[in-house]
């Protein structure tokens, strides 16, 4: 067979199918597993215990998958320019501060689709082969694959950074024993720039490509189940799940590219919306209005939990003290804790 032309046909696929970019990376993630290794040593995952849990597979692929020898890296574009931006938003207290990859349907859903999909075709051209398909969903190692692959490099941040669209993308994934031919890995952009290091709310990233979780907002309002540390509960400020700071301060993000994914468009006027109409959402509300979106999977205690810190630190009014008061008596204690927090500070703050 060859694979160069058949390589050449799923890029080609590829993009006819809606993705931005392809490459394949071998299966040489050794680099990457040693990052990964010193990482783990320093506590960084917090409470993400499945980042250990199956050793050598996230860096050695053929561990997960056996029999495969080739990678095939995707990259989808996720970001609407033509939304309010973030960082206006986390400059309106009284606003609601949502990572813009989760506004819209979830990613794994569209990703997962356009992968199969992908793979069918490779099917009907040359039979069965091996192959598994990842979008964020295995010990998979996705960054360093696509950097690999060409898809762009891994910046201070952490985050995948690409030239000509910055870094609003998803990744995703086909473990192969298609031996195709890999793509140069792509270079390192950021110079000198620290501009990420210097601007993370809760200085959350301790060194270059070193992200402290236990730190990161991010981490604290989506992966995090138990209470907000409330050395970080200011910092949050109306960020209620996750945090775009990062990215929305790189340089490279000056050339983002709008999606052309209709499914990744805002639901629920989400993308510009008040915290109090989000906190006075019942759990069924919660449930009905984020099927399909990626918030649903936090769960409704850690959704109120987020918007109480944040509401704790907006301006003081009438209606939020009364909001935050009238949950009281159905919270959860841990939601409790945090809304007697916000309450506590809104008090201070008015008393000032």
């Amino acid at each position: 067979m060859d694979y160069q032309t058949l390589k050449s046909d799923i890029q080609s696929w590829a993009l006819a199918l809606g993705f931005q970019q392809m490459g394949v990376s071998d299966i040489d993630l050794s680099a990457a597993g040693e990052h990964l290794n010193h990482w783990l040593e320093q506590q960084y995952h917090g409470a993400m215990d499945y980042m250990h849990r199956h050793g050598s597979k996230r860096y050695q692929p053929d561990q997960l998958v056996p029999g495969t020898v080739s990678i095939i890296s995707v990259r989808l574009d996720y970001m609407d320019t033509g939304l309010t931006p973030y960082q206006q938003l986390t400059e309106q207290p009284h606003k609601a501060a949502i990572s813009r990859y989760a506004l819209g349907r979830d990613y794994h859903k569209v990703l997962r689709a356009k992968l199969k999909k992908l793979t069918e075709q490779i099917s009907e051209a040359i039979g069965p082969f091996g192959h598994r398909v990842f979008t964020d969903s295995a010990p998979v190692m996705e960054k360093a694959i696509a950097e690999k692959a060409g898809l762009g490099w891994i910046g201070k941040h952490s985050n995948l950074l690409n030239k000509n669209t910055g870094s609003y993308f998803f990744l995703g994934e086909i473990y192969t024993d298609l031996p195709l031919p890999p793509d140069p890995a792509a270079t390192f952009h950021c110079g000198s720039c620290t501009q990420c290091l210097q601007d993370c709310p809760t200085e959350a990233i301790v060194a270059p490509f070193q992200v402290d979780a236990r730190r990161c907002i991010s981490y604290l309002t989506i992966e995090n189940q138990g209470p907000i540390p409330e050395e970080f509960r200011k910092a949050m400020g109306n960020r209620i799940y996750g945090c775009d700071d990062c990215q929305v301060v790189c340089p490279w993000n000056k050339f983002t590219q709008d999606t052309q994914v209709a499914d990744f468009a805002p639901r629920h006027g989400m993308d510009d919306i008040e915290l109090l109409a989000l906190f006075q959402w019942t759990e069924r509300e919660f449930l009905s209005n984020t099927e399909g979106s990626p918030i649903r999977r936090i769960g409704y205690d850690a959704w109120q939990r987020n918007i109480a810190v944040a509401l704790g630190n907006a301006e003081p009014d009438a209606a939020t003290i009364q909001a935050l008061q009238a949950k009281l008596l159905t919270a959860s204690p841990m939601v409790k804790e945090h809304i007697e927090w916000a309450l506590a500070e809104l008090g201070s703050h008015d008393s000032r």
